[in-house]
């Protein structure tokens, strides 16, 4: 039974009743209906009729009537070979730890060989191994099945690019010393200065070495100590080199930018590949070199404890005299580097100075560094220096209260203060070499438009 919906207004529809009682009583309701109404009441009945329908299309047949059948179907299966070792083993790699030992490290490179470790301990070139467990070192090992050791790649200390190569043989084992199998990779790399250089290098995961390599480049245009500020931004590509997919050390920087208070510098390294004077270098893009032919300043990283002044109270000879050069605060043994290309003039003792070094630049350019710790090995009167060229350590040599540099910068033996004066641009590029320039580094240059802006302190 199905009651009629309220607008019918009639006795419910029977839905047992058969097709032909259902269109009388719905022709009786027409009749007492207006024809605007019926207009709504025709998809009733379509949807009424539709349920007749489906109620009488249901196939009422019990599902366990219908024939069911079992296939069973053999599958063939592909024969299966065992595969040879071919001596190849397992691979791993580790990282030398704090407080490593030897017999721990080969134990979580899985190696399990009393004969490779008897071995190591007697073999005289296998001892770089036992002296050398760097923290941070990356060291390969290839085992057999059984853990027998096949061969151990351990990288030496020096900056060679050299490593251990322990391997097994027929019947003994052997070591020698090989290059590592290196690859170059380039890195594109950019940050904000928030509290010095050292620390926004440190946030973006860039080396050391490269942040002294930018205090070098722009060197000549931005003093380090004194003009960072807080929002300047720098963005670098340089060389990783890698083993192993991990970096071994840092290569040169191949462009770099620094917006140093809102001033942008900009610079790409170049090799003249015919060489000769000024075969290589850092320059603008229009092939000015970014180097001054002087450094600001002969110090990586230190501060500035006085100034250049004609009236100080010196504080050994406790009398008022003029200062008429700079000195950089720093731990004794910091480097000291030549601010430009010269020949050594000095070397030595010098009254107050201390241990002091004395270059001439060009025809009427003199620096003077003084109250050194040490001068470079193998430093002579005579030699030739170049920029950046380490020359000596800070020390507290001479009329000194604590380490520190002395600094003097003469033009015709008159001093300067090198702070304060324009100083003196180096030869640009010639006319051949700034095709090749531009040629070889758009690439460069193109990459650090990419990256202008962007916050790649995190990215690998």
């Amino acid at each position: 039974m199905l009651h009629s919906p309220d607008f019918l207004g009639g006795p419910p529809i029977q839905l047992h009743k058969n097709k032909s009682e259902i269109l009388a009583q719905l022709r009786h309701y027409r009749s007492e209906r207006p024809a605007h109404f019926w207009a709504g009441v025709g998809v009733v009945g379509v949807s009424l009729f539709s349920m007749v329908a489906a109620f009488g299309t249901v196939n009422d047949a019990p599902l366990t009537d219908i024939p069911r059948q079992q296939v069973v179907e053999r599958l063939a299966l592909p024969s299966l070979d065992a595969t040879a070792d071919n001596g190849q083993g397992f691979l791993r790699e580790e990282r030398v730890q704090r407080g490593d030992t030897v017999m721990g490290l080969l134990q979580r490179l899985g190696v399990d060989d009393p004969a490779a470790v008897s071995f190591l301990k007697g073999n005289a070139s296998a001892h770089s191994l036992f002296r050398q467990l760097s923290p941070g070192k990356n060291v390969t090992a290839r085992t057999g099945p059984q853990g027998e050791l096949q061969m151990l790649v351990f990288p030496l200390n020096g900056g060679k690019d050299q490593a251990l190569v322990v391997e097994r043989g027929a019947d003994r084992f052997s070591a020698s010393e090989q290059a590592l199998p290196l690859e170059t990779q380039v890195v594109m790399k950019s940050a904000e200065i928030r509290f010095s250089l050292f620390g926004a290098t440190d946030a973006a995961g860039i080396p050391d070495s490269v942040a002294t390599q930018l205090a070098d480049i722009f060197g000549g245009d931005i003093d380090f100590h004194r003009d960072l500020r807080k929002g300047d931004r720098f963005a670098v590509i340089y060389e990783s080199v890698n083993y192993l997919g991990r970096a071994v050390r840092t290569g040169r920087i191949l462009a770099a930018e620094f917006v140093n208070n809102g001033k942008t510098y900009r610079a790409a390294w170049f090799a003249d590949p015919a060489g000769g004077e000024n075969s290589s270098g850092y320059y603008t893009a229009d092939g000015k070199n970014i180097r001054k032919a002087f450094l600001r300043s002969p110090l990586e990283f230190s501060r500035i404890t006085s100034g250049f002044t004609f009236a100080r109270f010196h504080p050994v000879l406790q009398q008022w005299r003029a200062h008429k050069g700079i000195d950089y605060g720093a731990p004794v043994g910091t480097r000291v580097k030549a601010t430009g290309n010269g020949v050594v003039e000095y070397v030595g003792v010098q009254g107050g100075y201390g241990k002091v070094v004395v270059l001439r630049h060009q025809s009427s350019y003199t620096t003077l560094y003084g109250h050194l710790s040490g001068f470079a090995p193998g430093l002579r009167k005579g030699n030739r220096v170049s920029q950046g060229d380490v020359i000596g350590f800070v020390g507290a040599t001479g009329l000194a209260t604590g380490p520190h540099l002395h600094y003097e910068f003469r033009v015709s033996g008159v001093h300067q203060n090198p702070l304060a004066m324009a100083l003196p641009t180096a030869l640009p590029l010639t006319p051949r070499q700034l095709a090749l320039f531009r040629e070889g580094t758009e690439a460069q240059l193109a990459r650090l438009d990419l990256i202008r802006g962007l916050d790649l302190a995190q990215a690998d």
